[in-house]
């Protein structure tokens, strides 16, 4: 059977393969909770084991979106699992949740066991620096769905937090607003990114007009950044009051989902200058800034609201931790 498969287009013993050459980066995810194996039916979590009392399991599903298209222009597939990743338990951090476990899908039309290898090898490292435990996933090889050399990821996480310790917590006018630095573009707008390139005529393998060192399919595929051992340790404190994950929507849309409707963000445009990539984002695509705040994150990804009292030692806690961190503005009552 399995022969009449393969001639069908679909390569059992490659997955059988990969399921073996992807355990070891699974095993070293391992944590308290989740011994790391693959193999099974399913993938097992003792919460117990992990340290919870009470607790209340928050899930976030997500994707890279078209990201995975230049990935596939340039060849670069090592670091798109780690976006994968980062797209989940950033959403789970913003609930006040510690990330636990991580399950992946991948799917494509052929099995090419090296790059689904490097793919997992990004969802790993994602993993380890978000500290749950990659515990399954799915590899789906499906012959006339996708084109040569193309394929999908969707990611699933579920992290859990004491009960009475989920974020958002009630802010208040006058709240801080700490900024966390992007990585660059992340995981959302590229089809906006790729439109700008094909308009400007501009070529992944050349040198990125922003940045000689590195090439454009460099700089745009940059992994986004992880929040979660920067973040976590703070939350435990009540005047931490929120974090919002700036995704689709950019700052305009996600800082007001952690705010009532009785409060609004108010930015410091000072503070808000745009990197380098963003700038020429801007310029070469004709981009209004009401425009680039609601479509990228503009050089901040994640944003930490805190009481005013609070608020110094928070941002060298974050500064601490590794992030380049900044006020970025306050909350103020809605008008």
């Amino acid at each position: 059977m399995s022969d009449a498969y393969k001639k069908a287009g679909v390569d059992i013993d490659a997955g059988d393969r990969l399921v073996k050459t992807i355990g070891p980066l699974a095993r070293s995810t391992a944590r308290p909770g989740a011994d790391g194996a693959l193999g099974g039916f399913g993938g097992l979590f003792d919460l117990q084991a992990a340290g919870f009392a009470d607790p209340i399991l928050v899930s976030g599903t997500d994707g890279v979106g078209t990201k995975l298209k230049i990935a596939f222009e340039t060849g670069i597939h090592d670091t798109i699992g780690v976006d994968l990743v980062a797209m989940c338990v950033n959403d789970v951090l913003a609930q006040g949740a510690e990330p636990l476990f991580f399950l992946d899908y991948f799917a494509t039309g052929k099995l090419d066991e090296n790059t689904a290898a490097r793919i997992v090898s990004g969802i790993a490292e994602g993993c380890k620096q978000a500290g749950c435990a990659l515990i399954g996933g799915e590899t789906a090889e499906m012959p006339g769905m996708y084109a040569d050399g193309e394929y999908d990821l969707a990611g699933f996480c579920v992290g859990a937090a004491e009960r009475g310790a989920l974020l958002p917590r009630a802010a208040a006018p006058g709240d801080i607003m700490i900024g966390l630095a992007s990585s660059g573009v992340h995981s959302n707008g590229y089809s906006l990114v790729r439109k700008i390139v094909a308009d400007a005529g501009a070529q992944y393998d050349a040198p990125a007009p922003f940045d000689s060192s590195v090439t454009l399919g460099e700089a745009l595929i940059a992994p986004t950044r992880i929040y979660v051992k920067s973040v976590l340790p703070l939350l435990a404190h009540e005047t931490v009051k929120a974090f919002a994950h700036i995704t689709g929507g950019g700052l305009t849309d996600n800082v007001p989902r952690v705010l009532t409707e009785k409060l609004s963000p108010r930015f410091d445009d000072a503070a808000l200058k745009l990197p380098p990539l963003f700038q020429w984002l801007r310029e070469a695509g004709k981009i209004s800034e009401d425009d680039m705040r609601r479509t990228f994150n503009c050089g901040v990804g994640g944003v930490v609201i805190c009481a005013p009292e609070a608020a110094d030692d928070t941002l060298e806690a974050l500064c601490k931790a590794g992030e380049d961190a900044r006020i970025i503005g306050d909350v103020s009552e809605t008008s």
